[in-house]
């Protein structure tokens, strides 16, 4: 069975934080899971998660593979939520697209890092 491309791109990016991830202040990055939401009660399906150096903490990581609009201020904000949700420390964004302004905005005040 053949992969879709966003499976493709979700796992090279995962292999790439983790082989790159020491840049980002992260001891290594596991693939996609679930987490469950301190908050909410609710689980939440996150593309990786990367585990912060000394093992205090982690950060989410969304792929978002859109090559024809930049992500929006919604796209940042629904991570920024699941950031809250179960307690993470920020997140990283992986997307070829820049951030629009207001996603760029939310992205700051959430410690949410675009690559």
């Amino acid at each position: 069975m053949t992969e879709k491309k966003w499976e493709t791109y979700e796992q090279v990016a995962q292999y790439l934080l983790d082989k790159f991830g020491d840049r980002l202040g992260l001891q290594w990055v596991e693939g996609k899971q679930n987490l469950l939401g301190n908050r909410s009660g609710t689980n939440w399906e996150i593309d990786a998660k990367g585990i912060c150096e000394g093992d205090c903490g982690f950060l989410i990581v969304e792929c978002r593979r859109y090559s024809k609009s930049k992500l929006t201020q919604e796209d940042v904000g629904g991570l920024a939520y699941r950031i809250m949700d179960t307690g993470a420390d920020g997140g990283i964004i992986v997307s070829p697209l820049d951030l629009q302004e207001g996603a760029k905005k939310v992205a700051k005040a959430e410690n949410v890092v675009h690559v």
